[in-house]
């Protein structure tokens, strides 16, 4: 058929297995969905930060829990690290395209809950 819509056959690309514990996809969206790595994400939505300002956006988590979840998410290529040469060190971390991709979703969903959790009367 001449000018028709052109469909492609939903398998001919590959398929991740994220339901394997052995599938690629699957620690990624382990790390993405970890207690701290959806903060991290959802905080760098935004800005850019630094990892003191990063720590003082996340309540409750600890340097090193954040240092883990920044190092799973730069593994990823969900976020980068930026190191400037001054003393102390001063870390930058943003996200990528993909990070930003990712993150979106997560921000979207972060704001339908919290917009059902305010009261009707806005108090």
């Amino acid at each position: 058929m001449a000018g028709g819509a052109q469909f492609k056959p939903a398998d001919t690309e590959p398929r991740y297995e994220v339901l394997h514990t052995d599938c690629a996809a699957s620690d990624v969206v382990g790390h993405v969905t970890s207690r701290w790595g959806i903060w991290v994400l959802i905080s760098l939505q935004r800005n850019d930060l630094r990892f003191y300002e990063l720590r003082e956006s996340i309540q409750g988590i600890s340097e090193k829990m954040l240092a883990q979840s920044l190092r799973a998410l730069v593994q990823d290529g969900l976020i980068w690290r930026q190191v400037e040469p001054t003393t102390p060190p001063q870390v930058t971390y943003g996200l990528t395209e993909f990070g930003r991709d990712v993150s979106e979703p997560l921000v979207e969903l972060f704001d339908r809950i919290t917009r059902r959790l305010v009261p009707p009367d806005g108090k």
